[in-house]
């Protein structure tokens, strides 16, 4: 292995850092990598984006703003994704790879960063189960991998304790929300009402998650429908897209759910339908900091929610909102009952829980979590004395384009 010169931070532009997921759809992972991506100070940092298979919307959205690829694994077993991303991450001169989520692209992505001699490999992980379980293959590249970012306390606790990463490699960046543009709004409640035909006095009742397995909507149906029998004026809303959206529409119709229903899929006013909510509901078997639940505590609504990963830590029981045990259609129908049935306790709740994000859930503290995380790391493989990584022989690299070219906002790789 060759020696890559690294320069002190004072002396160098800004850093380069490429992110590492596998495409982009509309869900609260991906737009809180969105939100990252967007705060991220371009005078410290040059932000880029790798979706090893497409781009999807919010990828597409990010395109027009910052260098973007794409399509770089074609299957499961495309051992070719190996060489593509040494070659990008040559190409791209970058300076810290951050794999966002587990399977695939946490595996590639940090093989090819310690190829291609990156100084920073880290990986965000948002979930304590499925779909983030770390495999045995991923388990393998730890030594290679200079930290592991968890997204909430009890998270970073899982991390260590279930996981069973290093202590020293694990640290916690508490997930964070755009409190300026996630606010009540009374015009908004009104307009997405008449949108929707809903009665301005009709409790409503919703969810902004992903239609996958793991949310568990069947149980959020079965949930309206025994509130539906307490109060039969009762709405509820559907936020997201996904594989489940079948499945959920067959719920309906057996429930008798059709008319009480409104299945909107993916929106980009989320901060405009929270507000046509009373009562904001989660239902999944797992987690481990939800961005949705800081957005519906952002627009003052209460929240139910299992308890389960690190929602505690945002919920708290009878201050902002109601925990219930995962899966309890029981208790997750008594308490959206609780709530929809009480003004007084929704206006508490929604003021405590706004409060509450603004202090510890702000996008600004996130980024700033992520960005001072970067440059320490850097720093420490910067040493005044010994400034530069393990890298691959630099005389075999592909050329690179000098500072003063052009390049791209968007590219495609293409590596046969």
């Amino acid at each position: 292995m060759g020696k890559r010169t690294l320069k002190p931070l004072a002396d160098r532009d800004p850093l380069r850092v490429m992110f590492v997921c596998t495409s982009m759809p509309v869900g609260g992972a991906e737009i809180l990598l969105t939100d990252l991506i967007r705060g991220m100070d371009r005078q410290r940092f040059a932000p880029e984006l790798c979706c090893t298979k497409d781009l999807g919307p919010l990828g597409e959205e990010l395109a027009e703003e910052v260098p973007v690829f794409s399509n770089l694994l074609n299957s499961k077993y495309d051992l070719r994704v190996l060489p593509r991303m040494i070659e990008l991450f040559r190409l791209r001169e970058i300076d810290a790879v951050i794999t966002v989520g587990a399977g695939d692209k946490m595996f590639w992505g940090r093989l090819a960063a310690y190829f291609a001699g990156v100084p920073v490999v880290a990986s965000a992980i948002h979930s304590t189960g499925w779909p983030d379980n770390i495999n045995w293959i991923n388990r393998q590249l730890t030594r290679i991998t200079d930290r592991y970012i968890g997204v909430a306390d009890a998270h970073g606790k899982h991390l260590t304790e279930v996981e069973r990463f290093p202590e020293n490699k694990v640290v916690v960046i508490n997930n964070g929300i755009d409190t300026r543009r996630f606010i009540p709004s009374a015009v908004a409640r009104q307009q997405i009402r008449r949108e929707l035909k809903i009665d301005a006095s009709a409790p409503v009742c919703g969810i902004v998650a992903a239609l996958r397995p793991e949310k568990n909507h069947q149980l959020f149906l079965q949930a309206a429908s025994r509130v539906r029998q307490q109060l039969p004026d009762a709405q509820f809303i559907i936020v997201g897209d996904g594989p489940e959206r079948t499945n959920i529409e067959k719920w309906c119709q057996e429930l008798d759910l059709q008319d009480d229903v409104h299945l909107l899929g993916n929106r980009s006013d989320i901060p405009e339908v929270l507000s046509a909510m009373d009562v904001f509901a989660l239902t999944s078997h797992n987690e481990a900091s939800p961005v949705s639940i800081l957005e519906a505590m952002s627009v003052e609504l209460p929240v139910v929610a299992p308890d389960v990963g690190s929602i505690s830590q945002s919920v708290e029981h009878g201050k902002t909102g109601l925990l219930v045990p995962a899966g309890d259609l029981g208790a997750t129908a008594s308490s959206m009952l609780i709530l929809l049935s009480s003004r007084d306790k929704r206006a508490l709740f929604g003021r405590l829980g706004r409060e509450k994000v603004r202090q510890y859930g702000s996008l600004d503290v996130m980024v700033a979590g992520y960005q001072d995380l970067i440059e320490q790391v850097y720093g420490q493989k910067c040493l005044p004395d010994s400034c530069s990584t393990d890298s691959t022989n630099q005389a075999s690299l592909p050329r690179t384009k000098k500072k003063d070219e052009p390049s791209d906002q968007s590219e495609h790789l293409t590596i046969s």
